[in-house]
């Protein structure tokens, strides 16, 4: 019974936390819809021939401001934990999206608001990853992990079908961009007040000291006391002081350590590797991309369901995939396959150019249906591992720094993607497809050489699994232990290994 509560509550705080990401996805999303109003350009009084510019910098600005907010949130949420974290992101959040939803009829606003929202959503998407990482039991970290980019699939799903929804059924009128633009307060909301009822982390607990809390926590999420807590705990504890008495108070420098700037480089390495997929560009741009491979008119109910495949890919793998493939052959499966039907949608596009008069013909089927199987791939593969994969392979010393910076570097190649992808589309046409073919089965190579195989694995275990044998724990002794009552004798594989010597 205590093992079926933990699981629930982990469920629950996981998704609970997730709201984050969907407010991502959404406030992303429904940006795209709005400005394609004629009341929203109205209100807001700039022509048709202003409209790219307003639509590049709506979505640039919030990009900009959840880069630079990743360098804030990273000493506060080491500071004063995640749960706080989360309710000062969600509280920036919804300060702007209100003033989003305002007719101010100022650009100046409007934009500035995104900004406010983007450090929210910023902040958001460093704390959620690292704290369901360090609430969830090793067994399901993984779909765990994967709900992030659920909520996600689950935010631009909402969004895409809300624009649709209020441009065929609404006349134009200022309330059919405000309603749009206001429903994000809904999960905002959601977002802060929950995480007041919840508990903290009990890894950041234990690392500032607070172990009576610390356990707590822990109880709590596991679903009760038990011999397996009290061993989980002894791990925590061993991993703690292990690193500090290895690193001897050194902290953000760690980060240049050899074992370390590894794990720097693959996180960032992953999270470059999520824009060269070429998804996340369909994604923003996908009426345009369909309109490109020649679905005309229906590209926004097409773009709809295009969501839809998304959200029930991205489910089927966190409830069946992620815990039996694991992270390295989901990356791998899921390049290759991304790689292939993108070399197809190029040949086809090549071959049979699309025509406007033609309207959506066999080959233009067939196009939407490799970009329908694209996304498909890419959420049951680059979209929901490198978060898990992320959040988890730090040491829980640097572990903040560690996603902060993985984070960033996620925002600033979404913008850069964000960018080039309209006039890659534009002048390279069947080429740009092409060179997403490319980028994926490079990705294969990279991943086959340098992804290290995480499931199953605790947090503590990620320094053995990463060769840090310094402070690598030895856990079996570490459960022997705990068995005894003894959680705070700490005993490492690198001490075990200097006594056989």
């Amino acid at each position: 019974m205590s093992k079926a509560l933990g699981t629930f509550r982990a469920v629950y705080l996981v998704a609970l936390c997730c709201v984050g990401s969907f407010l991502f996805a959404y406030d992303t999303g429904i940006v795209g819809g709005i400005l394609t109003f004629s009341s929203f350009q109205v209100d807001f009084r700039y022509g048709a021939g202003e409209k790219a510019t307003v639509g590049s910098n709506s979505t640039s600005l919030l990009q900009a401001g959840a880069f630079f907010s990743c360098f804030f949130i990273w000493p506060f949420t080491a500071r004063f934990g995640r749960r706080l974290s989360l309710v000062l992101a969600s509280t920036i959040f919804c300060i702007g999206a209100i003033v989003q939803t305002i007719n101010t009829h100022s650009l100046g606003a409007f934009y500035a608001a995104r900004v406010v929202s983007g450090i929210g959503v910023g902040m958001a998407t460093v704390v959620i990853p690292m704290y369901s990482a360090e609430m969830a039991p090793k067994n399901i970290r993984g779909m765990l992990g994967s709900m992030f980019q659920f909520f996600f699939t689950l935010g631009v799903m909402t969004s895409y079908w809300i624009d649709y929804a209020v441009s065929e059924h609404m006349q134009p009128s200022t309330a059919q961009w405000q309603i749009p633009v206001g429903l994000q307060l809904a999960p905002g909301a959601i977002l802060g007040l929950g995480m007041l009822l919840t508990k903290e982390s009990p890894r950041w607990l234990a690392k500032k000291g607070r172990r009576e809390d610390a356990i707590k926590s822990l109880a709590w999420i596991r679903g009760g006391e038990s011999p397996e807590v009290d061993a989980e705990f002894a791990e925590i504890l061993a991993s703690i002081e292990e690193e500090e008495r290895i690193t001897n108070g050194v902290t953000w420098k760690e980060l240049i350590l050899p074992v370390n700037r590894m794990r720097v480089f693959l996180i960032i390495a992953l999270q470059i590797g999520v824009q060269l997929t070429g998804n996340t560009s369909l994604a923003y741009y996908a009426p345009q991309v369909f309109a490109a491979v020649g679905a005309g008119q229906d590209n926004l109910l097409i773009t709809g369901f295009f969501g839809v495949v998304k959200v029930i890919s991205c489910l089927f793998f966190l409830l069946f995939l992620v815990e039996r493939i694991g992270r390295r052959g989901s990356l791998l499966g899921g390049a290759f396959l991304m790689g292939t039907y993108m070399l197809i949608i190029a040949v086809l596009t090549a071959t049979h150019p699309p025509s406007a008069s033609k309207g959506l013909t066999s080959t233009g089927i067939a196009s939407l249906t490799m970009i329908y199987l694209e996304a498909m791939s890419y959420n049951i593969s680059w979209g929901p591992v490198p978060w898990v994969y992320m959040s988890e392979i730090f040491p829980s010393r640097i572990r903040e720094a560690g996603v902060a910076i993985g984070t960033s570097t996620q925002w600033l190649f979404n913008f850069v993607f964000s960018q080039v992808t309209p006039h890659a589309i534009q002048n390279l046409g069947w080429k740009a497809f092409l060179m997403f073919c490319i980028f994926n089965y490079s990705l294969v190579v990279f991943v086959w050489f340098f992804i290290k195989e995480t499931k199953g694995k605790s947090l503590e275990e990620m320094e053995a699994v990463f060769g840090a044998a310094a402070t690598a724990i030895d856990v079996e002794a570490i459960h022997d232990k705990a068995k005894r009552g003894e959680v705070t004798q700490v005993e490492t594989a690198y001490d075990n290994k200097r006594e056989g010597q």
